[in-house]
C-alpha cells in the first residue's frame, strides 16, 4: 500500500525526501541476515534481543492503546521510516533532546576499528523532528516492524510523551537512548563526535550521510539547528575525500 499524497499535505516538500516504505531496507528487516553480518564482523553473539523478548516489550508498552499511533522521528526515521503512515507533521517532542550518542561499532554506519555515530534521544529538553501517524488498523503490523528495527538490540526504551505540532498538541511514542546500554554514550566529547562521524562507514552508508540527511529534513521544514550545522561543518573539515553526500 503506497503512502497517500494527502499524507504530505502539511509539508509538501517532504514528499520527495522520505523514502517509500517499499524501498526501505528496514521494511522487511531480515534478522538472520543481520546475524550473518555481525558474525562476519566478529561481533560477539548474541548481539540482539531474542524475538520473544522484543515482542514482549512491544506488547507490554502498547497494552491498552487504542486508535491511531503517532511515532516521533528525530534521526533516520525522518527520511526512511519504513512504515506505512497517512499523515506527517513537524513536531517538537517535549522532555527529551537530540544527542549524538549512539556509537556504532557493529557495521551499520561504523566498525570496531572506526566507530560511527548516530542520534538518540536523551532525557531533558525538547527536540524538533517529525511525527508519523499510523492508522489504527495498521498499528499492530507497523509497530512489529518498528520494534524489529529500533528495539533489535539493547540501546533504546520506548516512551509516550506530549508533542507540539502546528496542527495542535498530540501524544506520540518515541525510542529514547538507554544510558545503561553499551552502545549509548550520552556525554561523548565533541572531538570524538567529529572523528566518529567523519570516519564511520558501514553497510547502511556513512555516519556523515546520516548527519547530512537529518539536516536536509530540517531544511525542508525551515528548521534551524545551529549546533547540528556547526557539527556538520566540523566534520566536513576533516572527513576523507568522498565521504558524505
Amino acid at each position: 500500500m503506497p503512502i497517500p499524497a494527502s499524507a504530505f499535505r502539511h509539508h509538501p516538500a517532504l514528499a520527495g525526501q522520505i523514502r517509500p516504505p517499499e524501498d526501505s531496507y528496514f521494511r522487511d528487516l531480515d534478522l538472520e541476515e543481520m546475524d550473518r553480518r555481525m558474525i562476519e564482523r566478529g561481533v560477539p553473539m548474541p548481539w540482539r534481543r531474542t524475538d520473544e523478548d522484543r515482542e514482549a516489550t512491544r506488547h507490554k508498552f502498547l497494552a491498552g492503546h487504542e486508535g491511531p499511533l503517532w511515532v516521533f522521528a528525530y534521526g533516520s526515521l525522518m527520511w526512511d521510516p519504513g512504515i506505512l503512515f497517512d499523515e506527517v507533521r513537524h513536531a517538537v517532542f517535549e522532555g527529551y533532546s537530540r544527542a549524538m550518542c549512539l556509537v556504532d561499532r557493529r557495521g551499520a554506519r561504523g566498525s570496531a576499528e572506526a566507530p560511527g555515530l548516530m542520534a538518540g534521544l536523551a532525557e531533558g529538553g525538547r527536540c524538533d523532528g517529525l511525527v508519523f501517524r499510523i492508522p489504527a488498523d495498521q498499528v499492530e503490523e507497523e509497530t512489529e516492524r518498528l520494534w524489529r528495527r529500533e528495539m533489535i538490540a539493547h540501546a533504546y526504551y520506548p516512551v509516550f510523551a506530549p508533542a507540539a505540532t502546528p496542527q495542535g498538541p498530540i501524544t506520540a511514542m518515541a525510542f529514547v537512548a538507554d544510558p545503561e546500554a553499551d552502545m549509548i554514550e550520552i556525554d561523548l566529547p565533541r572531538a570524538l563526535q567529529v572523528d566518529y562521524i567523519a570516519k564511520g562507514e558501514g553497510f547502511l552508508g556513512t555516519s556523515l550521510e546520516y548527519l547530512e540527511n537529518t539536516l536536509a529534513q530540517f531544511d525542508a521544514m525551515g528548521i534551524d539547528d545551529p549546533d547540528l550545522k556547526a557539527l556538520l561543518r566540523d566534520v566536513r573539515a576533516v572527513a576523507p575525500v568522498g565521504q558524505g553526500g
